[in-house]
């Protein structure tokens, strides 16, 4: 679905983490809906680099980007000669999805430069183009705060969460005496096509189903029909981020449905759409003392400044991406 106007005719627009999930995706909307405007990805793209818990330390991959047409750097965010690389373009809209994003990562150190202090030189790349900057918040800034949860109610549990809020803190600062907009959105669980080369951080949609297509008992943490959480198709998250360039308000927005499900509702939906009635098995928590147990995002003030409103329910979101879960297991276990 086409979401703007002309104003993207000949603009130039640069997406940070391009050859991840939300950045390809973003990459291909433009693509395909604003072939006039000129799209730069720059991404660190992944390599065999592990972090302490031996996930993929670049989510980045080519295959989310095979039949991109746009320009493509590869560079890290936290280098500043790989940023300077920027600097012969003249760019109109900044959308920053590169990040350290798993919640699991424990290098404190790491994770703050790479999210808040690179965050601080893309906010003066903005500045000496005037672009618009969109960038990827969390809904881990709010920890276990009591649900529906609002902007100014954040209590980050993890270094992860912590640092997206320190980076709200440095957009709400520069908005102060900016002349650009500066919007950050807050995504909830996302989901769809593009997630599978994030490996062991897809989401549970993903990985529960390529389990069940496999014939296995899906596995869930226990007492998951209490563990719930926003989950928002990446389509909504993509409308999300083209309203916020149309609106040119600078603000911090949650980006979900605005309603809470949980774990075995994924499980139950999945088994639905697939056909199947495995039973489910259930182990314990091994990160409960960092764990969100319940999100649910407050979109009122997204609805109302940004004009967004969610089209997916978690049935019509899975629905949606059924063909692709099918496609990738296919491919990938031929």
């Amino acid at each position: 679905m086409k979401y703007t106007n002309n104003q993207l005719l000949d603009k130039t627009v640069l997406i940070t983490g391009g050859a991840g999930f939300i950045g390809s995706s973003l990459a291909f909307y433009f693509q395909e809906n604003h072939p006039k405007c000129r799209v730069i990805i720059f991404d660190k793209f992944r390599s065999n680099e592990l972090f302490e818990n031996n996930n993929l330390c670049s989510l980045g991959h080519f295959q989310n980007l095979v039949g991109f047409k746009g320009e493509i750097i590869c560079g890290d965010i936290t280098c500043k000669e790989d940023l300077a690389l920027l600097n012969e373009f003249k760019i109109d809209y900044i959308f920053h999805q590169a990040a350290i994003s798993d919640t699991t990562v424990s290098n404190q150190e790491l994770i703050m430069r790479t999210n808040v202090n690179a965050f601080r030189d893309i906010l003066s790349l903005a500045r000496r183009n005037n672009a618009t900057v969109v960038y990827a918040s969390s809904a881990a800034t709010y920890g276990n705060a009591s649900s529906s949860q609002t902007v100014g109610t954040e209590v980050p549990n993890n270094p992860y969460g912590f640092s997206k809020l320190m980076m709200d803190n440095i957009a709400r600062q520069t908005m102060k005496n900016a002349p650009f907009p500066i919007i950050g959105l807050r995504y909830f669980n996302v989901y769809g096509p593009r997630e599978f080369y994030k490996n062991s951080t897809a989401s549970m949609v993903l990985q529960l189903g390529h389990q069940i297509l496999a014939g296995k008992a899906p596995r869930l943490f226990e007492k998951s029909d209490e563990i719930k959480r926003d989950f928002v198709y990446i389509e909504d998250v993509i409308q999300a981020n083209i309203r916020a360039i149309e609106a040119k308000k600078s603000g911090i927005y949650n980006v979900g449905t605005g309603k809470a499900r949980s774990f075995q509702d994924i499980v139950d939906i999945l088994q639905v759409e697939l056909g199947t009635n495995l039973k489910t098995e259930y182990f314990v928590n091994p990160y409960k003392d960092t764990y969100q147990y319940f999100t649910q995002a407050d979109i009122s003030q997204t609805m109302k400044d940004l004009h967004y409103f969610p089209r997916f329910t978690l049935e019509s979101g899975i629905r949606a991406y059924i063909p692709e879960i099918k496609r990738l297991y296919k491919v990938n276990n031929a």
